[in-house]
C-alpha cells in the first residue's frame, strides 16, 4: 500500500484538498476526525485531559470545550505540549489502526491528512508527502474568517507549526493554494494521476 501523507499549515487548506482528493476516488483519513473521536466523553484521552486540566476546559454535556483548550495550548507552550503528550499517542494510533483496516481491504493507495507530520517527527511513515501552500498573510485571513480566532491566538497557532517554505523543500509534490479553486483542482488531479500510476 501506498501512503500518502497531506500536510500543510493552518490555514493552508488541507481540507479543501482532502475533499478533492475525495471526489477523486482516494481513500482519505482524516487526522482532526481522529482527534476528535481520542477527546468523546469517556474515552481514556478525555479521562486524561480532564485530570490535567481541570472541569472548566469541559461543557455542560460533558464535550471537551476545544476552543478554550487552543486558546490555552496556543499561548502557553507548556501546557500545549502536556496537551500533545496526551493526545499525540492516541492519535497516531487511531490513524494507524485505520491505514491497516483499508489495507486488508484491498486499498492500494491510501491520503493521510496529517496537520503537524513534520513537527511530530512522522514523514518517515509515509511513501509520499504532499504539501498545500499558501502564503502567510492568507493563513491569517482563512483563520480569522473560518474560526474567528484573534490575531494573538493565529500567531501562537503559526508560530507552532513548522514555516510553510520549510515543509514545501521536504515535499515530493506541492500544491499551491494561492490561486484560484480551479487552480488548486488542477494540481490535486495531475497529482492524483501520477500517484495512481507510481
Amino acid at each position: 500500500m501506498l501512503k500518502v501523507a497531506l500536510t500543510g499549515g493552518a490555514g493552508s487548506g488541507k481540507s479543501t484538498v482532502a475533499r478533492m482528493f475525495k471526489e477523486l476516488g482516494a481513500a482519505v483519513v482524516d487526522a482532526d476526525a481522529a482527534a476528535r473521536d481520542a477527546v468523546r466523553p469517556g474515552a481514556p484521552a478525555w479521562e486524561e485531559l480532564r485530570r490535567a486540566f481541570g472541569p472548566e476546559f469541559f461543557q455542560e454535556d460533558g464535550e471537551l470545550d476545544r476552543g478554550k483548550m487552543a486558546r490555552l495550548a496556543f499561548s502557553d507552550p507548556e501546557a500545549r505540549q502536556k496537551l500533545n503528550a496526551i493526545l499525540h499517542p492516541r492519535i497516531i494510533g487511531m490513524i494507524r489502526d485505520k491505514v491497516k483496516e483499508l489495507s486488508e481491504k484491498g486499498e492500494k493507495l491510501v491520503i493521510v491528512e496529517v496537520p503537524l507530520l513534520f513537527e511530530t517527527g512522522l514523514q518517515n511513515a509515509y511513501d509520499r508527502i504532499i504539501v498545500v501552500y499558501a502564503d502567510t498573510a492568507q493563513q491569517m485571513q482563512r483563520l480569522k474568517a473560518r474560526d474567528e480566532r484573534d490575531l494573538r491566538e493565529i500567531d501562537g497557532i503559526l508560530a507552532a507549526q513548522w514555516p510553510l517554505g520549510e515543509k514545501r523543500r521536504l515535499a515530493h509534490y506541492v500544491i499551491d493554494n494561492r490561486g484560484s479553486l480551479e487552480d488548486t483542482k488542477k494540481q490535486v488531479e495531475n497529482i492524483w494521476r501520477d500517484l495512481k500510476f507510481s
